[in-house]
């Protein structure tokens, strides 16, 4: 499946240290795309293991996480606003 991964971690109660784990794992299973926005093509195993991964860092009185998922990337149009920075084009 295809997923874009969105967090918003807040700065409150040590934050800056759960942002930097949060984009760490993030960094192993998807595409950073923006800021705190990442992509990419994954399977139920590995989503489930980026949750549990996640899961141990994600302060739910404080933090969210939000997964759109697709069944294939060609399913979702991808349109850019303003500067386009598309990390995720990878023809030189």
């Amino acid at each position: 499946m295809y997923v874009v991964l969105v967090y918003d971690i807040s700065k409150d109660d040590n934050g800056q240290r759960r942002w930097s784990r949060i984009f760490k794992i993030c960094k192993k299973y998807l595409s950073h795309i923006q800021n705190s926005v990442f992509e990419g093509e994954i399977s139920k195993s590995q989503l489930a293991k980026l949750q549990k991964e996640l899961g141990r860092y994600i302060d739910e009185n404080l933090d969210s996480v939000i997964i759109f998922k697709s069944r294939q990337q060609k399913w979702l149009d991808k349109e850019f606003w303003g500067k386009v920075d598309d990390k995720t084009d990878f023809l030189l």
